[in-house]
């Protein structure tokens, strides 16, 4: 069995105005040392062990369902788990 964390972040060249709103906020907070602020997603898969390659299966799922790849860049981190 496989532990998956999947990171989803918009492109660079995308504008983000919820991490501009949030930047926004924190300077108002006072903390004017926040140069940029990027909104992401953060994902945990848990995925049986299979005859096909685990990294093909989970770009497969990021390129298909978790991530919208024109707008988006996707990384994971593939853990292999001890089943309970």
């Amino acid at each position: 069995m496989y532990k998956v964390k999947v990171y989803v972040t918009l492109r660079e060249s995308v504008l983000d105005p919820q991490g501009t709103a949030v930047k926004n906020s924190l300077h108002t907070l006072k903390y004017k040392n926040v140069a940029d602020v990027r909104i992401g997603k953060y994902m945990e898969l848990t995925i049986e062990k299979s005859d096909r390659n685990i990294e093909e299966v989970v770009n497969e799922i990021c390129d298909r369902v978790l991530a919208n790849t024109v707008i988006e860049d996707y990384r994971f981190e593939i853990e292999e788990c001890v089943a309970q």
